[in-house]
């Protein structure tokens, strides 16, 4: 499976979608027969006057996230082969999005962190046009409104404003102007979402958005132990692929060296920033596949051993499928 997708062949566009339907199929024969949508934050529900949590049926449901993801793995796939962030033309940031975005079956369905990636590909395609452009106070300003939009969604995204500035840092002589553009972006959503509440004579309700900021950390996670097992085959990418970075990281170029700097802090953002809402809820970890695919393709790419980097995959696509059908 990864020597198919390691050459640039455009059949593999259909061999991308066939695989998807793979890895989601299953899940359609057992799950429950509703689930519930929500697609923005309580405090801009009015923005969107219907009722529409329960408009898609299940199947729906998993069809529409299933195109959402196939459309998101294909902008990450020319993304990464645009800026030529790893060795040569390839198909594998593709199918490393699509498989961590099956990764768990909350990830199969539509959620406000699976809309959000869209914003998290289009934060990082302005950003690595950063690296040539001399002027970038118009794309600091239009990352905050991203950073803002994205709010607005899924609060948690809050933080991916912290991934702007890491940005400005990495790639960025330091410029005040660009701070102050992406500030003003993000504040121009919020002061419209402001006027919104003053018209309907709830400003006071405003300044509540942001009493989730203050949450702590929660001291313990509860997860089923089963699911710790399917992060076994991650884990052990990570490493390898750390590994593998680690050996070539200073003969690639200064720009490849920079994005992964980048991708890094984006992860741990996206991981982190899951304490913000009042319940856990799995599908947050959503916002770490864009970088993490990103990651694993990379080491994929470079890997040598074909019956290891075949056998570690396979497994990783075992577990997945074999917990769509048994949820302990």
């Amino acid at each position: 499976m990864i020597s198919l997708f390691r050459s640039y062949n455009p059949v593999n566009v259909l061999w991308l979608a066939l695989w998807l339907v793979v890895l989601r199929v299953f899940y359609m024969l057992v799950a429950p027969g509703n689930v519930e949508f929500v697609f923005i934050e309580s405090f801009a529900r009015k923005l969107v006057p219907v009722n529409y949590e329960h408009a898609l049926n299940f199947s729906v449901n998993v069809l529409l996230a299933g195109m959402l993801v196939l459309v998101q793995a294909m902008l990450i796939n020319y993304l990464v082969n645009h800026y030529n962030l790893l060795s040569k033309p390839t198909f594998l940031p593709a199918l490393m999005y699509i498989t961590l975005a099956s990764l768990y079956t909350p990830f199969l369905t539509l959620s406000p962190p699976l809309i959000c990636n869209f914003l998290v590909i289009w934060m990082l395609s302005k950003i690595l046009a950063f690296y040539k452009g001399a002027d970038i106070k118009a794309k600091a300003y239009d990352l905050g409104m991203i950073a803002a939009l994205g709010s607005v969604i899924y609060f948690p995204f809050i933080y991916f404003v912290l991934a702007i500035w890491i940005a400005f840092i990495i790639f960025r002589p330091f410029d005040w102007r660009d701070w102050a553009a992406s500030i003003l972006g993000y504040a121009t959503i919020f002061f419209f979402l402001a006027v919104f509440y003053y018209l309907n004579d709830h400003l006071h309700d405003f300044f509540k958005i942001w009493d989730p900021l203050g949450t702590r950390l929660p001291e313990r996670i509860t997860l089923n132990y089963y699911k710790y097992l399917l992060l076994i085959p991650v884990v052990l990418i990570i490493v390898l692929g750390m590994f593998k970075l680690q050996g070539t990281f200073f003969r690639s170029s200064i720009m490849v060296r920079k994005v992964f700097q980048l991708l890094f802090f984006i992860f741990l953002i996206g991981g982190l920033s899951f304490y913000v809402k009042p319940t856990f809820h799995l599908e947050h970890f959503l916002l770490c596949a864009v970088p993490l695919a990103i990651f694993f393709a990379f080491y994929f790419v470079s890997a040598t051993t074909r019956w290891f980097y075949e056998s570690l995959y396979f497994l990783l696509v075992a577990g997945i499928i074999y917990f769509q059908f048994n949820t302990f």
